[in-house]
């Protein structure tokens, strides 16, 4: 694994020293307390990171791999989903084999809660848990950079300028996620470079031509290499979103300017408020593992977004979004006889609509105007999504 240390995960013979790393480490004991004790934590945050330190020390001091630090981290991950879900539910996993590696691609929302209850659900059903593909965005804070790589997680480099610093590092990635699925790794990456805050799920090809940028000189095609990392579609879909008004900002003023510039906290705070936030009713489906890819890295993408599209649970609030649009991106291809009918895994009463419709407006209150439209059209987009997905493919 040497070749891959500028960005792998840690190893077990590592755990011990990061663990006591972070709990000695005061910005990461006041990030807890934050979670832990809020009201507290406010008023007396030196009291608060002193019983945070004894209790981290406590739970996780002597755990001596990174399989024992998560399997004592299950019933606190499964506390705080408690307390921000109403309820998480998943359809798919019985179509994999807990004895195998997948290359599971997501649809992308939250930062950190996306790859977690993936894990979540995989641990919970006897299935080893992934390696997680991050941005090295989040590794400018060294607290998420060693919470995440005790987590399994592994960096991929964005905003390279050089063309050729591009191809080496991608070519890093490829041969990391091969190296993975070949040694019974599975592994957790986005369909594409950040989230997806418009709620329009699509693959970048850009992503599956890196899955194969090592295998060209083996000889094998494209489609034969696909077919070998047991590819995963998995949609995750949260009824409500904690960041949606923060998303619908950023989306209006990259619409009006042109641009966004990050505040240099906002990735942390957008963590912390997509963990702790109320999400509603969560269900992630696991696809069937691709077996016949195609043999070019766009049309491989197309049939990932359909898998996903096509078996994305919509919520009610996702179809009251829909119903109050007066208008949808790109609803003129999508046939009226179609529009008509959305597929979807529940049946909604009037009721429920109307308190989905209810809140909806009461979160759309809560924004300014110019946002609302932007905080609506992501709720509405799975929905067109989903319709489009009805339709035969295009030749």
């Amino acid at each position: 694994m040497q070749e891959f240390d500028a960005i792998r995960p840690y190893g077990d013979d590592e755990t011990e020293a990061a663990i006591a790393r972070l709990v000695n480490d005061q910005e990461f004991l006041s990030l807890i307390g934050r979670f832990k004790s809020p009201m507290l934590n406010r008023w007396l945050p030196g009291l608060v990171r002193i019983a945070v330190q004894r209790w981290l020390k406590r739970q996780f001091g002597d755990a001596s791999s990174i399989g024992e630090l998560q399997a004592r981290l299950y019933d606190y991950v499964d506390q705080l989903i408690a307390k921000t879900t109403n309820r998480v539910t998943y359809s798919g996993l019985d179509n994999l084999d807990p004895s195998k590696a997948y290359l599971f691609i997501s649809n992308h929302r939250d930062i950190v809660f996306d790859p977690l209850v993936v894990n979540y659900l995989l641990f919970a059903n006897g299935f080893p848990t992934t390696r997680i593909a991050i941005g090295d965005n989040l590794l400018h804070n060294r607290v998420f950079a060693e919470m995440m790589r005790l987590n399994k997680s592994f960096v991929v480099k964005r905003n390279i300028p050089s063309p050729r610093e591009m191809r080496d590092a991608y070519l890093t990635l490829s041969s990391f996620i091969n190296h993975s699925i070949e040694n019974s790794e599975s592994i957790w990456i986005a369909q594409r470079e950040g989230r997806a805050k418009d709620g329009i799920d699509e693959t970048d090809p850009a992503i599956t031509k890196m899955f194969y940028m090592c295998r060209k000189k083996t000889g094998e095609t494209f489609a034969e290499a696909m077919n070998r990392m047991n590819i995963v579609p998995v949609s995750i879909a949260y009824e409500y979103d904690p960041c949606d008004r923060d998303k619908a900002r950023e989306l209006e003023t990259r619409a009006r300017t042109g641009n966004y510039a990050k505040a240099s906290n906002e990735d942390t705070d957008q963590i912390v408020k997509g963990l702790t936030g109320f999400k509603g009713h969560v269900h992630v489906h696991f696809g069937t593992p691709i077996s016949d890819s195609p043999d070019s890295p766009k049309e491989l993408a197309k049939v990932i977004d359909r898998e996903m599209h096509a078996n994305y649970h919509l919520h009610a609030s996702n179809l009251a979004a829909y119903n109050l649009s007066s208008t949808h991106p790109g609803a003129h291809d999508v046939p009226e006889t179609v529009r008509d009918t959305v597929v979807t895994a529940e049946a909604w009463t009037p009721a429920e609509m109307e308190a989905a419709a209810a809140e909806m407006d009461r979160r759309l209150d809560a924004c300014e105007p110019a946002f609302r439209p932007f905080l609506l059209a992501m709720y509405a987009n799975p929905v067109l999504s989903s319709l489009k997905a009805q339709q035969p493919p295009t030749e």
